[in-house]
């Protein structure tokens, strides 16, 4: 039986950039699980799992378009630094922003002056193809 549109299946992957550096892993964890064509993660993911067979294995590339987006330089805006909450602030720290409708964000401090910071409101991911090598490790088929 293979992977088909509406399937729940489970995986085991990691994942790394093209340095090397793993960005996500279920090694030590739970596998991922998610129903194939529910918009859970990323769709060329998905594809990538589509047809499949439990026990298979498979490595494959996501480029950044398809994956988080390319890395957009409008959201890098410049906020005065007495806006940031106090302590170590230094490029590469997480902070989660509060929109104006209470939302919450995740942004990267890119770049500190002393008047001013730059933040980053892409996905940490932007800009960045991901590899990954998945094992299928369940199928549950929607037609049972």
């Amino acid at each position: 039986m293979s992977v088909k549109k509406g399937d729940k299946v489970a995986v085991e992957y990691k994942g790394t950039l093209d340095d090397g550096d793993v960005f996500d892993s279920s090694e030590g964890g739970e596998p991922l699980e998610f129903v194939i064509g529910s918009g859970e993660i990323i769709p060329a993911f998905e594809d990538a799992v589509l047809g499949m067979e439990e026990g298979e294995e498979k490595d494959f590339r996501i480029e950044a378009a398809d994956a988080y987006g390319e890395h957009d330089p409008n959201l890098v805006e410049e906020v005065p630094r007495e806006t940031l909450p106090e302590g170590d602030i230094k490029p590469g720290i997480m902070l989660v922003a509060q929109l104006e409708d209470g939302t919450e964000i995740p942004a990267t401090i890119a770049e500190v002056g002393k008047e001013t910071a730059k933040i980053d409101f892409n996905h940490p991911l932007a800009g960045k193809a991901l590899n990954f090598h998945i094992k299928l490790i369940k199928i549950e088929s929607s037609e049972e």
